[in-house]
């Protein structure tokens, strides 16, 4: 194959990458950027040899490399929302328990679920027991 394809193919795959951001496929393309240098600069490679070097760059790519820059980037460390097990708010609404309603923490109003046994009233404090998406869950501190 020519080299322009192997750096079609290279874009095509980081294009993909961006849209994923997940730091997965955008080794391939990593592979198949050597290839097209390799190409480019006239080693002359059947296509099955192109082919066996693409593979095996792209997975000593994925292997080697990548744990390196999930760690440079901290991707491997917690979401700061985490963090937000444990901070104080207050029930801005009578909440059942099970029941959603609003809370307001740190000075903003929050969509809450009641995760506790028992119903919170308005202005009672409560604590913060988990967090999906952009809701709260609160519990009776």
């Amino acid at each position: 194959m020519s080299w322009w394809i192997w750096v079609l193919i290279g874009f095509v795959v980081l294009a993909l990458e961006m849209t994923a951001a997940t730091m997965h496929i955008g080794f391939f393309a990593v592979g198949a950027f050597v290839v097209a240098l390799l190409v480019g600069l006239g080693v002359e490679m059947p296509l099955w040899v192109q082919l066996v070097t693409f593979t095996a760059v792209s997975i000593f790519a994925f292997l080697f490399v990548r744990p390196v820059l999930v760690r440079k980037l901290k991707l491997d460390q917690k979401r700061v929302v985490d963090t937000l097990v444990g901070t104080p708010a207050v029930a801005m609404d009578d909440i059942g328990a099970g029941d959603n309603g609003k809370a307001e923490m740190r000075g903003t109003t929050w969509s809450a679920r009641n995760v506790g046994e028992t119903g919170l009233v308005r202005g009672q404090r409560c604590v913060v027991a988990g967090v999906e998406g952009l809701v709260i869950h609160v519990r009776a501190s």
